[in-house]
């Protein structure tokens, strides 16, 4: 048995769309496409015709960069696109569910909603920076479990999974779930990516995305790894020609030695301001505590957070609130110099208005 077993049954009999074939240089008139440019068209590959059904040059460049076997992956369209398709290929409605850890990425719970499935999260330890019991989230688990999501740098508490729990948590729940890792803010971190153990572990998926560390979440680009079988299943439900031409080659361009070794520089930088920032947070008074983050984000719980946000929002500066257990938590995400020097400036006008 292989986690491509759990797959809906409807789903492992699907048969990938097929599109009208697509060959250079021969006159297209199978596609219903339209036989002229749009003056608006600069790019390298005309707009007027369709993309490649899945672009497989970008594939991969991406397999490539994330160090995996190009039939290994999907591109996606952010890892958002990538949670969705997992959801919907293995989880029956009503009938199967996902575990996730609490507070995590709200995206898991929404997806399983949409396709009917449930959720079942598992409370993390906030007074160990949020850290994952892996016994908890096994016992979690039952026979109908198809995921277990876990996002590690997670998204809000910049937690880091250290890899032998993760190595734990794919031994001992085997091939009765597939365990999706997150990885979407690995770059930020000093973690090396479970990648590398696809090879030994045939019941994990890795996301990855773009969006972070390239800087390019308006072109939403990510990709989802995993077993191949699961991979091809994945890509019978993604819809055709997901990925629009301009992001293929915007990709194409950013993952070019020069693009990446940019993206490289920038992350270092980000990382510094992050120590610096959270440093500086720490100072005020109505800070009461911040968390450790291997993110590009960090969290900090503080004495009100109502006055914080109307503060920021005065200063044009927007912050993240949650509710629930993360009451007067607030996440801020670490901009450029100017923009943290701002937020700073925000949060000095809120310790004078307390004295």
């Amino acid at each position: 048995m292989t986690i491509a077993d759990l797959v809906r049954p409807e789903i492992r009999a699907l048969q990938p769309y097929e599109a009208a074939q697509q060959v250079d240089d021969t006159i297209r008139l199978n596609a219903n496409e339209a036989p002229w440019s749009n003056a608006a068209d600069r790019f390298r590959r005309p707009l007027n015709r369709y993309p490649e059904i899945r672009p497989v040059a970008l594939g991969e460049s991406l397999a490539r960069y994330f160090g995996c076997d190009s039939d290994r992956l999907l591109v996606t369209r952010g890892t958002s696109e990538a949670i969705d398709l997992l959801i919907r290929a293995f989880c029956r409605e009503g009938r199967d569910n996902i575990v996730t850890t609490s507070p995590t990425f709200s995206m898991y719970a929404h997806y399983a909603t949409v396709q009917g499935a449930f959720e079942r999260s598992v409370e993390t330890r906030a007074t160990d920076n949020f850290a994952v019991d892996i016994d908890a989230l096994l016992d979690a688990c039952d026979d109908s479990t198809r995921l277990v999501f876990v996002c590690t740098p997670n998204n809000p508490t910049g937690t880091v999974i250290p890899r032998p729990a993760l190595i734990e948590l794919l031994e001992r729940r085997g091939e009765r779930s597939a365990i999706v890792v997150d990885e979407a803010y690995i770059e930020f971190s000093d973690e090396v990516s479970t990648v590398e153990l696809l090879q030994q572990h045939d019941n994990l998926v890795v996301l990855r995305t773009l969006s972070k560390a390239l800087a390019f979440a308006g072109a939403r680009c990510g990709a989802v790894m995993g077993p191949v079988d699961v991979v091809r299943l994945l890509n019978a439900i993604q819809a055709p020609y997901a990925m629009s031409t301009p992001v293929v080659e915007c990709v194409e361009d950013a993952l070019q030695a020069a693009g990446l070794d940019e993206a490289t520089r920038s992350i270092q930088s980000l990382v510094r301001e992050r120590r610096r920032l959270m440093d500086a947070v720490r100072q005020f008074g109505f800070v009461e505590h911040v968390w450790p983050s291997a993110a590009n984000f960090f969290l900090v719980r503080v004495t009100n957070s109502g006055a914080v946000m109307r503060y920021s929002e005065q200063e044009r500066v927007l912050l993240r609130n949650f509710d629930g257990s993360l009451a007067n938590c607030i996440r801020i995400t670490v901009g450029d110099p100017d923009e943290n020097d701002r937020l700073l400036r925000a949060f000095e006008q809120i310790e004078a208005s307390r004295k």
